[in-house]
C-alpha cells in the first residue's frame, strides 16, 4: 500500500502544479528532460515491486472475503494498466523530448507536450483510482480478520463450540 501511495501521490501531484504547462518552452523541455532522468531511474523499479506486492496482495486477500479479493484484483489490474500505458504510450513521449534540443524546439513540440499530459491524467486517475481502492479492501478487512464467510472461519471457531 506504501509503495502504491507514494506512486499515486507523485503522480497526482504533477496534476495539481499546473503552472508547470505556463512555463516557456525551453524552461518547460528542460523540466520534462530532468524528470524524465530521475522517474526514469526510480519508475520501473517502484512499479515492478508495486506489482509484484499487489499480486502477492492478491493471492492473500482470496480468503477475506470476495470484496476484499476484488478490490485487491482491481488495484492489481489497475497498475498492470498503468505500466502497459506508461511504456507504450507515455515513454515513447519522454523519449523523443529527451532528443530535442531545448533552444531551438520543433514546431509541433507543444502536440507532443499535450498528448503527454492527457495520457499522465489517465494514468494519474488509475493510480489513485488503485489506491483508493486498496484502502477500501484495508478498511474492510477489519484488520485481517478472517471472514465468517471463509472456509478458515470453521477451524477458527471449532476450539469456541468445543467449550
Amino acid at each position: 500500500m506504501l509503495l502504491l501511495g507514494l506512486f499515486a501521490g507523485g503522480v497526482f501531484f504533477t496534476v495539481l502544479a499546473p503552472s508547470l504547462r505556463l512555463l516557456p518552452g525551453p524552461a518547460y523541455v528542460r523540466y520534462w528532460q530532468a524528470l524524465n532522468i530521475d522517474y526514469g531511474r526510480a519508475m520501473p523499479v517502484l512499479l515492478l515491486t508495486c506489482l509484484a506486492l499487489l499480486l502477492a496482495t492478491c493471492v492473500l486477500s482470496y480468503r477475506r472475503g470476495w470484496l476484499v479479493f476484488g478490490l485487491s484484483v482491481a488495484a492489481l489490474l489497475l497498475i498492470a494498466a498503468t505500466i502497459v500505458l506508461t511504456v507504450t504510450q507515455l515513454e515513447p513521449l519522454n523519449l523523443l523530448a529527451n532528443s530535442w534540443n531545448a533552444d531551438q524546439l520543433p514546431a509541433d513540440w507543444t502536440d507532443a507536450r499535450e498528448s503527454w499530459w492527457t495520457l499522465h491524467a489517465v494514468r494519474t486517475v488509475m493510480a489513485v483510482t488503485a489506491f483508493a481502492g486498496l484502502l477500501v479492501a484495508q478498511a474492510v478487512d477489519q484488520g485481517g480478520s478472517v471472514r465468517a464467510d471463509s472456509p478458515d472461519s470453521v477451524v477458527r471457531m471449532a476450539p469456541i463450540l468445543n467449550r
